[in-house]
């Protein structure tokens, strides 16, 4: 039979004490070993089928890079708030004020909307009891007239 051997390498039936050959195909270096691929026809240890993904920094299903969490722009969120609301203070107890009188228009009036309506305590700012002292005040004003039940639309 006819020695077969590979055009591309030599053989490596050099003498012994010559200098071992340099392979003409150097392997990567064991840094990029550790690719994010992973090597040919090996089984990836991924319990899923489809693409790969990562709970990182950009949540599930967004990327880490420059969007935001959910994978919104806007880069990450760094805490809940951007700025701290200032707390609003009861306009009655700053004045110290023991009865809303009804028949005072101009008390009442920033209190209502356009259309009638009251507002409520988390948009005036006003306590629990001057709110209620507030409403009873509003519905007795408007059942004199001094008040509108509502604007015509």
């Amino acid at each position: 039979m006819t020695d077969i051997t590979n055009p591309i390498q030599p053989s490596i039936d050099a003498s012994p004490d010559s200098s071992p050959r340099q392979d003409p195909h150097p392997s990567p270096p064991p840094a990029a070993a550790h690719s994010s691929a992973p090597p040919q026809g090996s089984q990836s240890s991924h319990s899923h089928s489809g693409g790969q993904r990562s709970n990182g920094p950009g949540g599930p299903g967004g990327s880490g890079g420059p969007a935001g969490p959910g994978g919104r722009p806007g880069g990450p969120r760094r805490g809940k708030r951007q700025y701290t609301r200032k707390k609003k203070v009861c306009r009655f107890c700053t004045d110290k004020v023991d009865f809303i009188d009804y028949k005072t228009v101009e008390v009442l009036q920033p209190f209502i909307q356009d259309r009638g309506k009251i507002l409520p305590r988390r948009m005036t700012g006003t306590c629990a009891r001057h709110q209620r002292w507030l409403t009873v005040a509003i519905k007795r004003a408007r059942n004199i007239a001094l008040l509108p039940f509502a604007t015509e639309l």
